[in-house]
């Protein structure tokens, strides 16, 4: 019987426009201003410590405060799914959030099965590249109002990459549950393939222009989920 139920968020809970159209375009209009604003506070100074390092590493080049915000900007339109990133996302994220800027988006199909759940005793949790602290924004300032009360974990790329088996292996460890009871929801192939790879239970969700894998379980939506089949 399943006792975990791991989701993805974007293309999975939540809408991939969301993310693209709402979310990074906000990032993108405000993130100059934001890293300026707040540059002297120890979580600003850590993530931009990573970026340097990372250009350091990767293009052998000694970088300050600006050209910093430049790959942020850089990175911002490449999609990359890097931590330092992410981080300075959900700080500037929860400003847009808390003014009411935007709601999270959320399936309509997806607060009734979570509600099942937890009346089933199946615990759930978020693995997302975002960060956990953008996870939990996004859920707490949703369409439905505040789902965190239904998650009891949160993942992010601290634990790994999403398409990574290992990534998958360090959650089963955290849980402390074994991999077989686990199920992980996602509408991206190579992350099903890594948490497959781990043990998990997977279904892959078929969202609008999701492309549908024959290789997996498939549904629509939440609702069409029958745990009995796992």
């Amino acid at each position: 019987m399943i006792q975990f139920i791991l989701l993805d968020i974007e293309g999975t809970t939540t809408s991939i426009s969301f993310v693209h159209e709402v979310l990074f375009p906000y990032t993108s209009q405000h993130i100059e201003d934001f890293v300026r604003q707040h540059a002297s506070e120890e979580r600003i100074q850590k993530q931009l410590q990573a970026v340097k390092q990372t250009v350091k590493e990767e293009k052998n080049l000694d970088i300050n405060d600006q050209a910093a915000i430049e790959e942020l900007l850089l990175w911002i339109k490449t999609d990359r799914k890097h931590t330092a990133l992410k981080a300075i996302q959900g700080y500037l994220w929860r400003d847009g959030y808390e003014s009411g800027q935007y709601k999270g988006h959320i399936y309509e199909d997806v607060v009734p099965a979570l509600e099942r759940w937890q009346q089933e005793g199946i615990k759930m949790g978020i693995y997302s590249s975002g960060s956990v602290e953008a996870q939990k924004l996004l859920f707490g300032y949703s369409e439905k109002g505040d789902l965190t009360p239904y998650f009891s974990a949160h993942f992010d790329t601290n634990i790994g990459h999403k398409k990574e088996k290992e990534s998958y292996d360090n959650i089963q460890k955290e849980l402390g549950i074994p991999p077989q009871k686990i199920l992980f929801l996602s509408d991206v192939e190579a992350e099903l393939d890594a948490a497959r790879g781990a043990g998990f239970q997977t279904v892959q969700l078929l969202r609008p222009g999701t492309i549908s894998s024959d290789r997996f379980n498939t549904v629509y939506n939440f609702l069409e989920i029958d745990l009995d089949k796992y």
